[in-house]
C-alpha cells in the first residue's frame, strides 16, 4: 500500500528504537510513579502527539529545513536543551514532590492539561527526532512511489501507534511498582535528584548534538 515495503522489518526495527530509554520514557516514568496510571497515559499522549508533528513535517518536507539549515537546527536544539535543563533543575532542587515538573508527583499534582503539554515540549523540541524519521521512514517506501507523503504518514502512525502501547506499559508498570513501594518522602527526594540528573544529562547530551 503507497509503495510500503517490508512492512514487518519496520515494525520490528520500530520495536527495538522505541523501547530505547530517553527523554520521554523518563517523563512517563515518573509521572506515573508519582500521580498514577491516568497521569502517565496522559504524558504519553502529549508525547504521541509531539510525535505527530515530527512525522506530519517530515512528510511535507519541513523537517528537510532541519537537516540543511545549521540555523534552524541550532535554535531548536538550543531550545529543547534549555527546556530539559530547566525539567533538570526544577526536579534536583524542589523541596518536595509537589515542586517538581516530572518525576514522582504526589503533593499538589499539576492539572492534566499541563503533563499533556510538557510530554509534548519533551518530545517536540528535539530536533533528533525527526532527522530520525527522515533517515528512517524512508528506508521502507519504495523509491517509485506515487504516494510516498501518505505512505510516510502511515508508517509514521503505525510507529507511533506502537510507542503508544509501549508508553501505555511503562505507565503502568511504574503507576504498579510505586504502589507497592509507598515509598517515603526521603526516597522521593532522591527519585526527583536522579531523575533530574538524567534529564540534565539528555539536555547536555541534545547540545552536543550535530545535524549528522
Amino acid at each position: 500500500m503507497f509503495g510500503i515495503e517490508n512492512l514487518w522489518l519496520f515494525a520490528a526495527s520500530g520495536v527495538l528504537l522505541i523501547v530505547l530509554p530517553g527523554p520521554d520514557s523518563l517523563y512517563i516514568v515518573g509521572r506515573s510513579a508519582g500521580q498514577g496510571f491516568r497521569a502517565g497515559s496522559v504524558a504519553a499522549l502529549g508525547i504521541a502527539t509531539g510525535t505527530m508533528v515530527h512525522v506530519t513535517a517530515a512528510a511535507l518536507g519541513l523537517s528537510v529545513v532541519l537537516t540543511t539549515s545549521a540555523t534552524a537546527f541550532t535554535v531548536v536544539k538550543i531550545v529543547g536543551c534549555l527546556y530539559l535543563l530547566y525539567m533538570s533543575v526544577s526536579l534536583i532542587f524542589s523541596k518536595s514532590a509537589g515542586d517538581v515538573s516530572a518525576g514522582p508527583v504526589k503533593t499538589v499534582p499539576p492539572p492534566r492539561a499541563k503533563i499533556f503539554y510538557q510530554g509534548f515540549l519533551t518530545n517536540l523540541l528535539n530536533p533528533k527526532i525527526a532527522l530520525f524519521f527522515l533517515a528512517f521512514v524512508p528506508q521502507f517506501i519504495a523509491a517509485d512511489s506515487d504516494s510516498k507523503a501518505m505512505a510516510f504518514l502511515l508508517l509514521g502512525l503505525i510507529f507511533n501507534i506502537m510507542g503508544l502501547i509501549w508508553c501505555h506499559c511503562l505507565a503502568w508498570t511504574s503507576a504498579s511498582v510505586s504502589r507497592r513501594l509507598s515509598a517515603s518522602e526521603s526516597v522521593k527526594k532522591w527519585l526527583n535528584r536522579v531523575a533530574g540528573t538524567l534529564f540534565g544529562i539528555f539536555g547536555i547530551k541534545l547540545a552536543l548534538s550535530t545535524q549528522g
